[in-house]
């Protein structure tokens, strides 16, 4: 089978991350997604949950109902972000990471851009 040249999509011109915390509920959930698209450190958040995790903490096992939120930001914007969540945080060591978009609806990633504070 011969293979097809297909062109490689371009990088977007501004990098965008997703940005990934869980906390212990729903509420508090929203309200840090709230505070970053209010703040302009962040486009949008979703709010998932409650998911259910298995961790190791102090040395012991632990499985808790949690609420996931993944966050649309630039890379620029990422350290603001990254200290909004870690200020509002219930968590002693919350999960804070991101992962950049690699590929994605140029429209939609210029939206993620303009919505972000510079």
């Amino acid at each position: 089978m011969a293979s097809v040249d297909r062109p490689v999509p371009e990088p977007a011109a501004v990098a965008v991350v997703t940005v990934l915390t869980t906390v212990d509920s729903a509420e508090a959930a929203t309200a840090l997604a709230r505070d970053a698209v209010e703040s302009r450190t962040a486009a949008c958040a979703q709010v998932t949950g409650p998911v259910t995790s298995v961790y190791r903490w102090k040395g012991e096992v632990e499985t808790a109902q949690e609420w996931q939120v993944l966050f649309k930001t630039t890379a620029a914007s990422y350290p603001a972000l990254e200290a909004r969540l870690a200020a509002g945080h219930p968590y002693d060591t919350p999960e804070i990471i991101a992962t950049p978009v690699v590929h994605g609806s140029a429209d939609y990633l210029d939206w993620v851009a303009a919505e972000v504070a510079p």
